[in-house]
């Protein structure tokens, strides 16, 4: 299914520029991450009824109560990381793949990591068919993090709590970021944290939704 789009892929692939274009009048991006969402279809990771839905500025309903970003939120994400320069990411919290997908056309290496069984399997066969080899998929706990490929230059934690795992800090490299969002009472905060000369300082940047962190994995 995925490949019949592919082969057909003007019109798809002129709408994700539009949707690029689009966020960019809204919160404005580095050319970078323009081209690394104008070149990701984003309704090949959407279920099949919200297809027409795919390239509105909207979260979506996934299988097992998760919720795939809304595209705005994705930009804002990883344009918080600054990817130029960087080499690897982890990523905790793949859900359909989106966002991985994304980071894998501004990343020369990738490393997922989700909780839900059923959500990897789905975003696996859609890197494969995609050909995005440069993506690492792990299914476990990502409060855990990822240690056999730490040290990583960007970590991104796409799960809403009060403070990331402290833990995660030792396996981002010096002068890296991690980007989060945080909750604050009733709100959520994209944060980006800075490791720098053994210390972390944190920069709050804007408002967002996510499902909150959950501990352990679901089969």
């Amino acid at each position: 299914m995925i490949r019949k789009h592919l082969k057909n892929n003007s019109l798809h692939l002129h709408k994700s520029e539009q949707l690029a274009q689009e966020i960019n009048r809204v919160f404005p991006l580095s050319p970078l991450v323009i081209e690394a969402i104008g070149k990701t279809e984003r309704e090949l990771f959407v279920p099949q009824g919200f297809k027409h839905h795919a390239y509105k500025l909207d979260a979506l309903p996934l299988s097992a109560n998760q919720w795939i970003s809304s595209p705005l939120t994705v930009a804002k994400m990883t344009e918080a990381l600054s990817p130029e320069g960087a080499d690897s990411v982890l990523e905790i919290g793949c859900g359909s793949g989106y966002q991985a997908a994304v980071l894998s056309q501004l990343f020369r290496r990738v490393f997922t990591i989700e909780r839900i069984e059923k959500l990897l399997i789905e975003a696996k066969g859609r890197f494969s068919q995609l050909k995005l080899n440069n993506i690492n998929t792990r299914f476990d706990d990502g409060n855990k993090g990822w240690k056999s490929y730490a040290p990583y230059d960007r970590i991104l934690f796409s799960a809403s709590a009060p403070k990331p795992p402290m833990h995660l800090f030792e396996q981002l490299k010096e002068g890296g970021i991690l980007v989060t969002p945080i909750t604050h009472g009733s709100k959520q905060i994209i944060t980006r944290f800075i490791k720098k000369g053994g210390q972390i300082t944190q920069e709050q940047l804007d408002e967002c939704l996510f499902v909150p962190v959950l501990e352990g994995v679901q089969k």
